[in-house]
Parts: structure tokens; C-alpha cells; sequence
């Protein structure tokens, strides 16, 4: 380390004595960088230079000290001096894309990495970051493609080449740029893990099972006991699937496919009690605990347009989601004052009554229903 601090201090102090401009003490500037002061570092050498020196070597070394330090704008107004005086340096447009990126202004950082493609359009780098900076999946494609060209086992450009063939339906050609970077690196767990669901797609059922076992030694993941307990459900292994999917459940990370496919294990294995269990969890879980309130919503609509029996209908869809008070508060309503069903209305009124409203917050509505029950029941 201190080997390189030396080299790259040497190297700074060669630029300075051909640099243009008066002289700079050399050890008081080693000092800055050994201890790495680069803010100060950076307002001794503007000291000296100003903010005018046209000398690319001065300004390379003004904008890398304010980099280094943090200080992102000045570090981009040195840059962008240097690519007025001296245009088409890759290292400043690197410099530049990494600062932008920094600012979160996605769209400089990606006119900066496809400049340095205009000048090399093989540039490993440019490529592997631009797709990062791209919204096109099929122009994301095109660069993942030309950098997994140029380096192949590189695990970050083969992990986003994969998942955009994943996304495309191309699941082969994700599998082979994974295969290709997996025998590169076999202890990249991360990329074995991407391949299990692509594998699943391809019906390699055993290829999960012994990925995937060797993987959960290390982490219980529970994307990897879904790949593992589907492959394990599709070798018709159902008791070894069971327990993979048990395991994701007791992590409380389940969701309606994993709760799907226990259902399935359970009636293989001709647990019909359980099957059916699951079978309901798997609805429940399909199922929104905002439904009723989208319904609540759409009857909302409905009723402004003068639809009422379409708003009726929606209200009475809602309420097959579970019960929700409002649900029973509009049914009320509508039967009351559009439909003119009295006992239909006061049967509402009373379950939204029944339903516990807030006190204090529904205090108006809780007031006109019992108001409007007297009323009706005295008619």
C-alpha cells in the first residue's frame, strides 16, 4: 500500500513540475495526500492555481482532490474543464458518469458512459454499467450482450444478462451465460441461486435438487426452498417437497403460490383434511385485505353516475371479502332513500351498528342510523 501511495505521489509530482504556473511545495502537497486530506490538499493547490488554470495536469489533480473529498460539484466543474480543453478522455468521462451517478442525475450519467462508447465501443466498463441507466429492456440487452461478449464469466453482467432473458422468455440462454460464469466461479452462490427457478422453467428438476440442497447448507433462503420444493413436487417427491414448503411457512414468508402447492403435497399424499386446509389458506391469501374497500370504492363511483343498482351490486360484492361496516352503512342507504325497502335497510343499519363503529369518529353517521331505525320501524 504504502508502495503505491508513493508511486501515486511520484507520478502527481512529475504532472506538477511540467505543469505550467509557479511552484508548489512538494512535500507540504505529499503530506495532504499520505494523510489522505484531500479537501485540504484541494484548497492549497487552488491557492496556488486559482480556479482559471487552463493546465489539464493542474485541473486533473483540483478535480480528483474535490472527488476524493467529496466535494461533487467542484470535482464535476474541474472535469468538465478539462473535456472543454482536452475533449474525448475517457477517464474524465468515467469521472464524470461516477459523479452524476453519485447526484442521482441518471441521465448525465448515462450521456457520460456513452461517450466513452462512442470513442470505444467495446469498452468493458461503459458497457457492463450503461444498462444500469436504461429503461429499455431491449437496449439493456444490447450492451449486456456486447460486455458478457468481451468477459463471459463476469458475475454482475452474467447475473442482468440472465434476468433479461428471463424477462424476454428466453429461458435457455439465460441458463447458458449462467453455466458459463458458474463454472468460472463455483462458490458464487448468488449466481447458483439465480439459476434454480431458470432451471426449474427447463424441467432440470434434479440439477435444483442438487444445487439447491447444497446451497440451503449455507442459508435457509426461502426463495431457495421454493425452487428446491417445487423441483422435489415435479419429481413427485411430495413427503421430501412438503417439509421445504413447511419451512417457509413457520418463517412466516409464505404467499399464495407456496400455500398452493402444500395443498397439492397434502392431497398427493392423500391428506385430504390438510389439502382442504391449505386449499383455503391459498384463497385467503389470494384474496386483498383491501378488496372490500376497492368494492367500497367502485359502488362510490357508481352512485355518484346515478348507477344505484350497479353500486348495490358492487357493495354486495365487497362484503363476500369480509365484513366492512361502510359496506353496511351504503347498503343501508341506498335501501332507505333509492330502493324503498325498509326492512332491507334497517337490516343494514343494524349490522353496521353491530360492527363496533368509532365513537368519536363516525359520531354523525352513528347518530342518523339510529335515528333512521326509529323512523323506519315506526312506519
Amino acid at each position: 500500500m504504502k508502495k503505491l501511495l508513493f508511486y501515486f505521489v511520484l507520478c502527481i509530482n512529475i504532472q506538477f513540475a511540467n505543469a505550467q504556473g509557479p511552484a508548489i511545495d512538494k512535500e507540504r502537497l505529499l503530506e495532504f495526500y499520505q494523510d489522505q486530506r484531500y479537501a485540504e490538499a484541494a484548497q492549497y493547490l487552488q491557492q496556488i492555481y486559482g480556479t482559471g488554470s487552463s493546465d489539464v495536469k493542474v485541473l486533473g489533480q483540483l478535480a480528483y482532490c474535490h472527488l476524493m473529498s467529496g466535494h461533487l460539484p467542484e470535482a464535476a466543474f474541474y472535469y468538465q474543464k478539462i473535456d472543454s480543453i482536452q475533449p474525448g478522455t475517457l477517464s474524465v468521462y468515467f469521472n464524470l458518469a461516477n459523479i452524476y451517478s453519485k447526484r442521482g442525475n441518471y441521465v448525465q450519467t448515462r450521456n457520460y458512459l456513452e461517450k466513452v462508447i462512442q470513442i470505444d465501443s467495446m469498452n468493458f466498463n461503459a458497457l457492463k454499467q450503461l444498462p444500469n441507466f436504461i429503461d429499455s429492456l431491449a437496449l439493456r440487452m444490447v450492451y449486456l450482450k456486447k460486455a458478457n461478449l468481451i468477459r463471459p464469466t463476469d458475475a454482475d453482467v452474467a447475473a442482468d444478462l440472465a434476468d433479461g432473458y428471463r424477462k424476454q422468455k428466453m429461458a435457455a440462454q439465460a441458463y447458458q451465460v449462467l453455466q458459463i460464469a458458474i463454472a468460472a466461479d463455483t462458490g458464487n452462490f448468488v449466481l447458483q441461486q439465480q439459476l434454480l427457478p431458470i432451471a426449474n422453467e427447463l424441467k432440470k428438476y434434479q440439477e435444483v435438487v442438487t444445487i439447491g440442497t447444497r446451497l440451503l447448507r449455507n442459508d435457509q433462503d426461502p426463495n431457495v426452498l421454493k425452487d428446491v420444493g417445487i423441483a422435489y413436487f415435479n419429481l413427485k417427491k411430495y413427503d421430501q417437497s412438503l417439509p421445504l414448503f413447511s419451512a417457509i411457512e413457520k418463517m412466516a414468508k409464505q404467499n399464495e403460490t407456496i400455500l398452493y402447492y402444500m395443498a397439492l403435497c397434502y392431497r398427493e399424499l392423500k391428506d385430504y383434511e390438510m389439502s382442504t386446509k391449505y386449499a383455503v389458506k391459498t384463497i385467503d391469501e389470494g384474496i386483498s385485505p383491501n378488496t372490500a374497500f376497492y368494492y367500497l370504492f367502485l359502488g362510490n363511483i357508481h352512485e355518484m353516475k346515478g348507477q344505484n343498482n350497479s353500486a348495490a351490486a358492487a357493495y354486495k360484492k365487497g362484503l363476500t371479502f369480509g365484513q366492512d361496516r361502510q359496506l353496511y352503512y351504503r347498503l343501508g342507504l341506498l335501501n332507505d332513500l333509492k330502493f324503498s325497502k325498509k326492512s332491507a335497510a334497517i337490516g343494514y343499519y343494524r349490522l353496521y351498528l353491530k360492527s363496533k363503529p368509532d365513537a368519536v369518529k363516525e359520531k354523525e353517521q352513528i347518530n342518523y342510523t339510529q335515528a333512521r331505525i326509529a323512523a323506519l320501524s315506526n312506519k
